[in-house]
Order: C-alpha cells, then structure tokens, then sequence
C-alpha cells in the first residue's frame, strides 16, 4: 500500500507545481517539472501537456482526448482542465511499439514453448524449454526500464512461490512500468498494483465452462479499475476461427475472436495481450492472419506475441496490423538465446516512435 500512496502524493504534488509554474511561463521547450518529478506523468505533446494513460490520478482531471504519449499507443491521455484553453488539439498518428517479456518459471527467466505448459499435477515431462537465463527477472526489468520500453509484461509461468517473488522483484525494479499476469485473480490483483506493475493480466480466471464468467471480470475491474485490466485473449485455430484457449493454453473455449466479441471485451480493459498459440515459441513465423484480424477490429491498444524469428517480421507486424498492434519477441531474441539482436529491435521501435512524432 505505501509505494502506491507514495506515488498519488508524488503525481499530484508534481501536477500542483506545473499548474504554478504554467501560470509564469509559455508552453514551449521540455516540461517545466521534469528536474524535480521522477514518475513525469505529464507529457509535452505538440505543444499540448497531458496526463499519461498510466497515470494514478486521472480521475482528477477532464474527460479523454486522443493523442499519444511518447512509446505509448494510441491511447486516451487526459489534459488539465486549465491548460485546455490555452492549448491547440493536434491529431497526431502514433508508431508501433515494441513491448518486451519476462516469463519466469520456477524463479528462473525462461523461453518455454507455451503451448506444451501443463498443470502440475500432471507433470512436466513434455515441457520444452528454449532457454533458461542466469539473469534475474529484475535485471531484465532494469534493462528494460534503461532503454525506454514500455508496457511489457512480466508473466509467471507457475504459481509457486519463487516465480512469485521473481516477479515482484522485476515490478520493484520498474515501477509502473511493467503488466503481470500468471495467476491474477479479483483477491490478488490489487497486490501487484501496489507492487508496483501498471496492469494486471488476466486470462483463465476470467472464463469458466468455455464462456466468459462475467462476475468475476466485474469483480476484477472493480478490484483495480478498467484502467488497470489487460484480457489475455491468446488463442488456436479451430475449424478456421481463432478461439480463446486457457489452462495454460490447453482448453478451448467457446468465444472465438472477431469484432463483437473485441468490441465487448473492450468494455471491461484497457489493453488485450494476444498470443498465437499455434506458433507461439516455435520461430516459425508469425499469424499474419491473426494480426490483420487485431489490427481490424480491436477498438483498444492489443499486443501480438509469437513466431517473430526477423526484423522483418516485425514489418509485416505493422503492415498486417495496420500500425495498430504493438509486438512482443521472445524466444528469437538474443537476450534468450536466439539470433535476433535486442539492439536491432530497440532501435526498430525508436524508429517507430520518430516516424509517429
């Protein structure tokens, strides 16, 4: 609970301040807080200061406009009410943004083929593990908050306590700047958010008997708010639909992809993470399909993870997409054992965001 207060003090004092400061001087140049206040949620956009989409205190401010923030998709960001008069709105088309990973299993950051994940209970003699690292998920998370990236996602291949604590570790290292998922549920979630993550994701929780359980996701917005939800909605091919799949990937459920259900779902989240289980870990390429299909119809920002292998998967990603679905690499990396270089990738989605501004 402390470092969450902790923050909407630090967030409102910082506001407060730029409010007193905006009133003696123009809007040109960098913003007039960014010495005195560490978690910045105001951004200079065009000559117009926003309230970053991860901000705690969006509730104290006017109802969205939208622009974009820098690496952030496009996403509803909120403006102070008394800067609105004093501002011009500009229409600004946002990059795709590369989201970075951390999956950890057993305490350890692995590259496991997701779709050969079982239960416990059932034993682990068909797992395949691409890579394991020698690196601890906080390192990666400080990697990742030293070069920039954004909304990546830490996520717990396990609910034991190591891979627990491995994530919290990852979340205090990168305080609002990384989601969590593996285990979330309406008792836990707010946890992690005190923790330290910007969202929490969620996937079999939120469906029972192959349908959604509409309780316990009103239970989980509640919990933490819309603002804080991402839906894991990765799924498989099944008599050419793509149908949401849960228990670690291994049950079909009855909700297939498609604009209706998107546009529902989109009701209870801020975000949608989408693996393509089919070739999820394998480096084979990626779904196209399955990203034109985001990139048509997902009305909120959605990530696709799985088979990139090439810089120029990541291109058929934004031309597949539409420029509307953001990415995240694996097992291709070389940070996990792959061939693809990190570097390449971050400068790629440093390239994104100076075509978007």
């Amino acid at each position: 609970m402390g470092p969450r207060i902790d923050r909407l003090n630090e967030e409102r004092a910082c506001i407060s301040m730029f409010l007193t400061l905006s009133r003696q001087s123009p809007f040109s140049g960098s913003p007039l807080y960014a010495a005195d206040c560490s978690f910045r949620p105001l951004v200079l956009i065009g000559g117009r200061y926003c309230l970053r989409n991860s901000s705690s205190i969006r509730k104290d401010f006017i109802e969205p406009s939208v622009v974009c923030a820098p690496r952030r998709k496009p996403k509803l960001v909120y403006a102070a009410p008394q800067l609105v008069s004093r501002t011009k709105k500009l229409s600004i088309q946002c990059g795709v943004q590369f989201r970075p990973c951390i999956d950890i299993h057993k305490g350890k950051v692995k590259q496991i083929v997701g779709s050969t994940l079982q239960d416990s209970k059932e034993g682990e003699s068909g797992l395949i593990t691409n890579y394991e690292s020698d690196k601890s998920a906080a390192e990666y998370a400080k990697m990742y908050k030293d070069d920039g990236l954004t909304g990546g996602h830490v996520i717990m291949l396990g609910a034991d306590p190591l891979s627990q604590s491995a994530a919290i570790e990852a979340l205090h290292a990168y305080p609002g700047g990384l989601q969590v998922g593996g285990g979330i549920n309406s008792s836990n979630a707010l946890s992690y958010i005190d923790e330290g993550a910007s969202h929490v994701i969620v996937t079999s929780y939120v469906f029972s008997n192959g349908q959604v359980d509409f309780e316990r996701l009103k239970e989980l917005a509640h919990a933490v708010g819309r603002q804080r939800l991402v839906l894991d909605l990765s799924c498989r091919k099944k008599e050419d639909r793509y149908a949401v799949v849960t228990d670690r990937w291994q049950k079909f459920t009855d909700v297939y992809l498609d604009k209706k259900v998107l546009d529902f779902l989109a009701n209870y989240a801020d975000e949608f993470l989408v693996h393509g289980v089919d070739v999820e870990g394998k480096k084979l390429g990626i779904d196209e399909e399955l990203v034109a299909l985001l990139g048509r119809h997902s009305p909120i920002p959605v990530t696709y993870a799985g088979g990139v292998t090439t810089m120029a998967d990541l291109e058929r990603i934004k031309v597949a997409g539409t420029g509307r679905v953001d990415v995240t690499v694996g097992s291709a990396l070389d940070i996990f054992g792959g061939n693809l270089p990190y570097e390449h990738v971050v400068a790629w989605h440093s390239q994104q965001e100076a075509l978007a501004l």
